[in-house]
């Protein structure tokens, strides 16, 4: 159980952990790629040790280097012949949703499967669209969800249509394993992808590695054979949606946060965009080339539309309790299929402290200024709970977090650094 401390005021720099987006793409990327790739600023969490070890199992040489990462890649799909190859993910669904699609590119059979938590996150879609493209998955409890085995003899290829209105996930993984079909692809998208900054982040990272996207907004893809992933030296930036809860931090203790390692003008992970939330919230923002300096200042609420940025409801679900006046989030119904119903554990966890809080299907409304009172809080084994309360117990002492170390899933070292802001 983590006890919070209570701060007066913050001035503090921090440097980020890399990207565990990015770093999820990266890795399998190289670990495909024909060559040897270094890759720079990793994030080493618990979710990006389920991707490097199953990649591992598929034949990739992934060795810690320094800092870095050095990779030599399969040069294309694994064939295990008639082999069964096994591969537990834990609770990562990034890691579980891009993998199935890179498994799907192979020749042998795979069984995916995971913790607790990752059996109940969707991959119906996904599923679907690989049968349309030749592959064959299988799911063994509960229809369209894990544990599912593939029985791939490679992508044959052609046309598939997607929804992907619960998860962008979908779309990156049918892209990152679309290069290694026999024949062109075509990506339908039916309807709204959500998130869909993460489509662009997949994007950019396969254009690093050699391979190129047709697009026509989120809404169709197309990619031709035959262009494999070259190995690289590529650089990880700084992850947005960690420096979040720093910028939060500021943001209610009306200090000063310098996160280095990311900066807005070089980035296109959509979590940058708390920036412009924090600024319309009252907080003053600096930015550099590869550093952001935030400084708290009196907050007011917000009304604001994060269907394309759901990783930032938690932290604002935070800053949202010292704003004057009610602040509206809403077009995040897909949260509840995260790590946790991340719109139930808010509501929940934070009325136990005082707040005043409306939980909708989609929305939350959060009334600022209330008298807030410590509490056990539990973070129902979600990171970024867990991370939004750490930033409550900055204004309200007597917060005792449960399950601290859920942390660990995308940031190990959080409560270290949090400690010595």
């Amino acid at each position: 159980m983590k006890t919070i401390i209570p701060r007066s005021t913050i001035n503090a720099t921090i440097q980020l952990p890399g990207s565990k987006s990015i770093t999820h793409r990266a890795l399998i990327a190289a670990s495909f790629a024909s060559g040897k790739s270094i890759i720079r600023g990793a994030l080493e969490c618990e979710d990006t040790s389920h991707t490097i070890a199953a990649l591992r199992k598929l034949g990739a040489a992934i060795c810690p280097q320094e800092n870095n990462l050095e990779i030599t890649g399969m040069g294309g799909p694994a064939h295990l012949g008639q082999k069964k190859l096994e591969i537990s993910l834990g609770d990562s669904g990034t890691s579980f949703r891009l993998l199935m699609a890179m498994v799907a590119t192979c020749k042998g059979e795979f069984l995916l499967d995971g913790g607790p938590g990752l059996r109940k996150r969707p991959v119906g879609p996904l599923g679907r669209s690989l049968g349309q493209l030749g592959a064959s998955a299988k799911y063994l409890q509960n229809d369209g969800y894990a544990p599912v085995l593939i029985k791939a003899s490679g992508l044959k290829g052609g046309r598939t249509i997607l929804e992907a209105r619960h998860s962008s996930q979908y779309v990156s993984a049918l892209l990152l394993g679309a290069p290694y079909a026999s024949a062109p692809v075509e990506i339908f998208i039916r309807g709204e992808v959500v998130s869909s900054p993460y489509v662009d982040l997949t994007l950019k990272v396969m254009d690093s590695f050699g391979v190129k996207v047709e697009r026509q907004g989120y809404h169709f893809f197309s990619l031709v054979p035959g262009q494999n992933y070259t190995g690289t030296d590529f650089r990880i930036e700084g992850d947005a949606s960690a420096a979040a809860f720093f910028w939060a931090a500021t943001a209610v203790t009306g200090g000063s946060v310098t996160t280095k390692g990311l900066g807005p003008s070089n980035t296109i992970q959509g979590d940058i965009r708390f920036l412009e939330i924090l600024e319309n919230m009252g907080c003053s923002v600096n930015t550099g080339e590869d550093q952001v300096t935030v400084s708290g200042q009196a907050l007011r609420s917000i009304e604001v539309d994060l269907r394309d940025t759901p990783d930032l409801v938690p932290p604002l679900a935070a800053v949202a309790l010292f704003a004057k006046g009610n602040t509206r989030i809403y077009n995040v119904g897909h949260l509840r299929l995260k790590e946790s119903d991340r719109l139930m554990a808010i509501a929940q966890e934070w009325r136990k402290l005082g707040a005043s809080i409306e939980e909708r299907p989609d929305r939350l409304t959060i009334e600022g200024g209330k008298k807030l009172t410590g509490a056990t809080v539990d973070p129902h084994n979600d990171h970024r709970i867990a991370m939004s309360l750490g930033v409550i117990g900055l204004r309200v002492p007597g917060i005792h977090i449960l399950n601290d170390q859920c942390v660990a899933k995308s940031f190990p070292s959080f409560w270290d650094l949090w400690d010595n802001l």
